[in-house]
C-alpha cells in the first residue's frame, strides 16, 4: 500500500532572477537548507535536474498521464544527490553534483523532499548560456512567522514502493561492476539509435571498440538493456556529457535478464538511470534484500552501524566494522536493514555507500515483505525440518524440499521458486530454512 504523507513548503519553488530556488520539506528540521552557492555548469544542472524530475513524473510501463512526485535531495559532506523512481518503480534516477559542480559550501547535512513543479520545470528547459546559476536548497529566510501565510501543502501518495525500490537498488548495484566507457560521441550515437518507448524487448549491449552494440542474447561482459526506450531521459544531458559508463553484474551465455545502470558523466555531475531487469518489473518485488534482512541480529547490527554512520561521501564498510566489531558481512546486513528505511543507499561510481535518511519507519521492512513475514511464522511454527544442507518445510497440507546448491542458493519445490527459478529473490521456505541453518550455527 501507499503510504501518503504530507508535504509543507514555505512556497513553491521557482527560478528568481538570484537564481534556482528549490522548497524543500522534512529533514532533520522543518524546510531545512543543506547547500546554497553557484552552480559551475548551469545548463548541465538544470537538464540533470529535470531528468530526475521527469523520471518522478513517467509510467514507462502501461503509461498513463503524468503524475508527478517529488525527488528527494540529500546534501552531505562534498556531494548533492537528486533521486527518483518511476511512477512504474521500474527505473531509478539519480543525479550526484559533485566538488566541481558547485561553488559554495554545503552548511548542513539531511534528506528532504524537494518540490519540482511545472513552472520550474519550464524555467529550467530555458536554462543556457554559461551566466552563473545559484542553487539554494531550502528557503531563504525560515522565520516562522512566514510559515501560516506562505505554506504549500501538498498531499503525495509517496509510495511504500519506492521505499522497497530504495532498499532493492542499493542492494543489487552493490554487485555491479564497471562493464564498459564510451566517449561522449559515440554514446550520443549509440542512444540515439536505440529502439523507441513502445519497444519491451530484452537486449544485451557489448562493447565494440569505441562503442556498444546491441545483441538479442547475453555474452560474457554483455549488460543488459531491457526497454530501451527508458534511456530517454538521458538525453537532455548528451551535448554536456564526456562520457557513458556501463555497470552491471557478471553475465554468461543464457543468464536470465538482469538490472543494468547507465550514467552520463559531465565532470561536475553525474546523472544515472538504473533499470530493472524487465520493463513490467518494478524494483520494489525483486526480493533482493530478504536475505540480508533474515537474520536475527540483523536489527541491532543495524541500530549499531547506524549511530555510527556519518555524512561522508561514501560509506567505509571496512573502517564501519573495525568501528562496530562486526565482520564485513554483518555490516552489509546491517546497510540492507538500514537500506529499507532510507537510509544508505549504494553508488556505483564511487563502489561505495552513501548516507541518507528519510522520514520512514524501520520496522516497515518486515511490513512491507510478506515473504519475510512468513518465514518467520514458518520458523516459529516449527515447520523447518533440517537434513544437512537441505530441509523440508511444511506448508499448509504440503511438504517443501529445500536444497542448497554448491553455489550456496537456495532452490525449492514450491510454485514461487517454479516461476522465477531465484530471479525474484528467495520463497519464504527458502528464507525460513535460512533463519534455521543462522540459529543453529
Amino acid at each position: 500500500m501507499n503510504a501518503v504523507q504530507t508535504y509543507r513548503y514555505l512556497q513553491p519553488s521557482a527560478l528568481r532572477t538570484a537564481g534556482l530556488d528549490l522548497q524543500t520539506s522534512g529533514g532533520p528540521t522543518a524546510n531545512p537548507r543543506f547547500f546554497s552557492g553557484f552552480l559551475t555548469t548551469p545548463a548541465a544542472a538544470a537538464a540533470g535536474l529535470l531528468a530526475v524530475a521527469e523520471v518522478a513524473r513517467t509510467r514507462y510501463h502501461q503509461p498513463v498521464s503524468p503524475a508527478s512526485l517529488d525527488p528527494v535531495v540529500t546534501g552531505s559532506r562534498e556531494r548533492l544527490r537528486f533521486e527518483s523512481f518511476s511512477g512504474c518503480c521500474g527505473v531509478y534516477a539519480r543525479m550526484d553534483v559533485v566538488p566541481a559542480g558547485f561553488d559554495g559550501e554545503i552548511a548542513g547535512h539531511g534528506t528532504t523532499n524537494v518540490d519540482v513543479n511545472a513552472p520550474l520545470r519550464e524555467a529550467l528547459a530555458r536554462v543556457g548560456g554559461i551566466e552563473p546559476l545559484h542553487l539554494a536548497v531550502g528557503p531563504d529566510d525560515l522565520t516562522v512567522s512566514t510559515m501560516e501565510g506562505a505554506v504549500v501543502e501538498r498531499k503525495v501518495p509517496l509510495p511504500g514502493r519506492w521505499m522497497r525500490g530504495f532498499a532493492e537498488v542499493h542492494v543489487l548495484t552493490a554487485g555491479f561492476e564497471p562493464r564498459a566507457e564510451v566517449p561522449a560521441a559515440e554514446a550520443t550515437a549509440f542512444l540515439r539509435r536505440l529502439p523507441g518507448s513502445s519497444d519491451r524487448s530484452v537486449l544485451w549491449a557489448v562493447p565494440a571498440g569505441r562503442t556498444l552494440r546491441l545483441t538479442s542474447r547475453p555474452t560474457p561482459g554483455a549488460v543488459c538493456l531491457a526497454g530501451a526506450g527508458r534511456l530517454a531521459a538521458l538525453r537532455g544531458l548528451l551535448r554536456h556529457a564526456r562520457t557513458l559508463r556501463v555497470y552491471g553484474p557478471a553475465v554468461r551465455a543464457g543468464s536470465p535478464a538482469v538490472p543494468s545502470t547507465w550514467e552520463l558523466d559531465t565532470g561536475s555531475l553525474r546523472l544515472s538511470l538504473t533499470l530493472s531487469p524487465e520493463p513490467y518489473r518494478g524494483f520494489s518485488g525483486e526480493g533482493a534484500a530478504l536475505l540480508a534482512l533474515a537474520g536475527d541480529e540483523v536489527i541491532d547490527d543495524a541500530e549499531l552501524v547506524g549511530a555510527l554512520l556519518s555524512w561522508d561521501p561514501t560509506i567505509d564498510v571496512a573502517a564501519l566494522a573495525d568501528a562496530a566489531g562486526l565482520s564485513d558481512d554483518r555490516v552489509r546486513a546491517a546497510l540492507a536493514q538500514l537500506g529499507t528505511a532510507g537510509r544508505v543507499g549504494y553508488d556505483v561510481a564511487d563502489a561505495g555507500y552513501f548516507h541518507r535518511v528519510m522520514p520512514h519507519d524501520a520496522g516497515r521492512a518486515e511490513r512491507d515483505n510478506p515473504r519475510l513475514v512468513g518465514a518467520r511464522t514458518l520458523v516459529e511454527q516449527g515447520a523447518v525440518r533440517r537434513d544437512g544442507d537441505h530441509a523440508t518445510v511444511r506448508g499448509g497440507d504440503d511438504d517443501y524440499r529445500v536444497r542448497r546448491l554448491s553455489d550456496g542458493n537456495l532452490t525449492c519445490t514450491c510454485q514461487w521458486w517454479a516461476k522465477y527459478r531465484g530471479q525474484r529473490g528467495p520463497c519464504k521456505h527458502a528464507l525460513a530454512v535460512s533463519m534455521v541453518a543462522e540459529v543453529t550455527v
